[in-house]
């Protein structure tokens, strides 16, 4: 992949957010703060954090409960689990769908920049079969990590990260602190 061209993609991408966050009322921007927002905090694309993975998907899709910021406990299906290497260490992340006919995979986690340069609570990747899947593998990419909506206003109720998916590792790629 051409690292101009995917450069530019990234930018595009984010550009198109940022004036989402800005302008749309659906923002989770909260109302007052949007005169000032001008854009969100990112790292700088890295073709690094870019993986093309099979995802080793579980025979027996087991359903789990993940705690969200309210106290309530969610249901999804431990769908499959992605392996890669960032920096010479071998990681782990679990897949999940909220039901069997999801064709999204949401893959919620930490790192070792949460609460640091990144949101304390974790970050999310989701995967849309139909633009994330080629053939037997699915694009993995770190620099989509976005935000929970809960990391820009407390009117919002997010997911937390399962144990299992925090890795020691630092993904520096995706969306940082917002503040």
């Amino acid at each position: 992949m051409n690292t101009e061209n995917y450069e530019r993609k990234i930018k595009s991408d984010r550009v198109g957010k940022d004036h989402f966050f800005k302008t749309r009322f659906q923002s989770p921007i909260p109302e007052e703060e949007r005169d000032t927002f001008t854009k969100l905090n990112y790292f700088d694309a890295d073709l690094d954090y870019r993986f093309e993975l099979e995802l080793e998907e579980f025979e027996n899709k087991e359903s789990v409960k993940i705690e969200d910021t309210g106290g309530n406990l969610r249901d999804f299906l431990k769908w499959g689990k992605f392996s890669f290497e960032i920096n010479g260490q071998s990681c782990i992340l679990n897949a999940y769908k909220s039901n069997e006919t999801e064709t999204r995979l949401f893959i919620p986690f930490k790192d070792a920049t949460s609460g640091k340069e990144t949101y304390g609570a974790g970050r999310y990747v989701d995967l849309e079969e139909e633009q994330h899947k080629l053939g037997n593998k699915w694009i993995l990419d770190f620099n989509m990590a976005t935000n929970p909506w809960c990391a820009y206003s407390n009117n919002y109720v997010c997911p937390l990260i399962p144990f299992e998916n925090i890795l020691k590792v630092e993904i520096k790629a995706g969306e940082k602190n917002y503040k």
